[in-house]
């Protein structure tokens, strides 16, 4: 199980994982759960250049419709096919096989990411 702690947070219920210049995202379980079973799932591509606070892509449930926005600045290094095959994987496994994107990193991580303990508090 990964372990949340260690993970960053943004205030549009994203998650980050840090290894290297290398950052792994995905949406929170809060957010899986408030969108409800996903359906769809849109990526950016691979090598597509993301900044911070943009829309890089669509998750689709059968409740709504929501934006993914990039977390950081950097450019697409991978995307989870398994999660635009199986849409699912977002609800049943969000910290996990339901990861979104790999981005390497220009310039570090943005100010204003939260801990655990502050992401629990915003979504209290």
């Amino acid at each position: 199980m990964t372990d949340l702690t260690a993970l960053s947070y943004t205030s549009e219920h994203e998650w980050i994982s840090l290894d290297g210049d290398i950052a792994t995202v995905g949406i929170t379980d809060f957010a899986a759960e408030k969108l409800g079973d996903v359906v769809f799932v849109d990526l950016p591509s691979a090598d597509a250049a993301v900044a911070s606070g943009d829309v890089c892509g669509e998750i689709e449930s059968t409740k709504s419709v929501g934006e993914l926005y990039a977390p950081l600045d950097g450019t697409v290094v991978e995307v989870n096919d398994a999660v635009v095959n199986d849409p699912s994987l977002v609800n049943a496994d969000p910290f996990g096989g339901g990861w979104l994107v790999k981005i390497r990193i220009d310039g570090g991580l943005p100010d204003g990411l939260l801990d655990r303990a502050a992401y629990e508090e915003l979504t209290a």
